[in-house]
């Protein structure tokens, strides 16, 4: 069973600038307001294999996720991965560059995949998926908000 959404917003900056605000983990927990913790726990830049520990308030809870790169594009894409149990969540962000260059057009697609979900999983999936829908859809928002917003301190210098 899959669980799927896609928002997009148009940002005031350049990729080079929204690239820095996405990839910059040392400084996600101040800019994106549903973060309250992040920890890397991998050497490096950020690319493919990155790993992280990210705390997210969302619905009144709190919840930590181990967080992998799996693609990256730089300026361009990125994709993370979370396994939750027989859960798979899957972001991935795209930056597509404005005609003027200096805006950004985000898009975020987040997926969940269940494998192998028993009848009442199944069943409870149905029962709660719009409502689940609805909730990523209020999640992702803020985040590209919160994304734009930084980006677009960033570009002003």
């Amino acid at each position: 069973m899959d669980h799927h959404v896609t928002l997009s917003r148009r940002v005031s900056a350049p990729p080079a600038s929204v690239w820095e605000v996405i990839t910059d983990l040392d400084r996600a927990a101040e800019r994106l307001s549903q973060v309250t913790a992040l920890h890397v726990v991998s050497d490096g830049p950020y690319a493919v294999g990155t790993r992280w520990r990210e705390t997210r308030r969302m619905m009144g809870a709190s919840e930590t996720q181990e967080m992998v790169v799996v693609e990256n594009d730089p300026l361009r894409r990125t994709v993370t991965e979370a396994v939750d149990g027989s859960t798979r969540y899957r972001t991935t962000l795209l930056l597509e560059s404005m005609d003027d260059a200096s805006g950004t057009l985000l898009t975020v697609t987040f997926e969940a995949s269940v494998t192998d979900p028993g009848r009442l999983q199944r069943l409870a999936l149905k029962v709660v998926g719009p409502l689940g829908t609805k909730l990523t859809e209020k999640s992702l928002r803020t985040e590209l908000d919160d994304i734009a917003r930084a980006a677009e301190k960033l570009a002003r210098g």
